[in-house]
C-alpha cells in the first residue's frame, strides 16, 4: 500500500481536480472581465472593438464552456459542504458525486441550444 497519500485516481481526487481547474477558470475569467469593463472608462473605442471579438463562434464556444465550469463548480462545491457538514456525507460521497455529474449532464444539455444558438445558426443556417 503506497504511503503518503489518501488518493488513488479515484472519484474523489477527479471530483477534486475538476474543482480546482473550474475555479482557476472561472477566476481567469472573471479577471478578463474587470479588465475588458475598465477599458470602457480608457478607451470606448476598444472597448467596442473587444466587444465585436466577443460575438464570435469561438468566443461562444468559450461561453458555454465557462457555463460547464460554473455550473460543475457550483454542484460540486454543494457536494463538498454536504461531504463536510453532514454527518453520512462522506459514506456517500461517491453517490453524490455522479448525482452532480447527472445533474450537471442534464443541464448542460439542456442549455446547449440556447447558448450556442446564434453559432450554430451562422455554422448550419435555419
Amino acid at each position: 500500500m503506497p504511503a503518503g497519500t489518501l488518493y488513488r485516481g479515484r472519484e474523489g481526487m477527479w471530483s477534486w481536480v475538476a474543482h480546482r481547474v473550474t475555479g482557476v477558470l472561472i477566476f481567469f475569467f472573471l479577471f478578463a472581465h474587470v479588465l475588458d469593463t475598465a477599458l470602457v472608462r480608457v478607451s470606448p473605442e476598444s472597448y467596442d472593438t473587444v466587444i465585436q471579438t466577443y460575438k464570435t463562434p469561438l468566443v461562444n464556444l468559450m461561453e458555454y464552456g465557462l457555463v460547464a465550469a460554473i455550473l460543475f463548480h457550483a454542484l460540486n462545491g454543494l457536494r463538498v459542504v454536504a461531504v463536510d457538514f453532514w454527518s453520512k456525507g462522506p459514506k456517500y460521497q461517491k453517490q453524490m458525486l455522479w448525482s452532480v455529474v447527472g445533474v450537471w449532464v442534464v443541464l448542460m444539455a439542456g442549455s446547449f441550444y440556447g447558448i450556442l444558438q446564434h453559432t450554430l445558426i451562422e455554422w448550419f443556417g435555419k
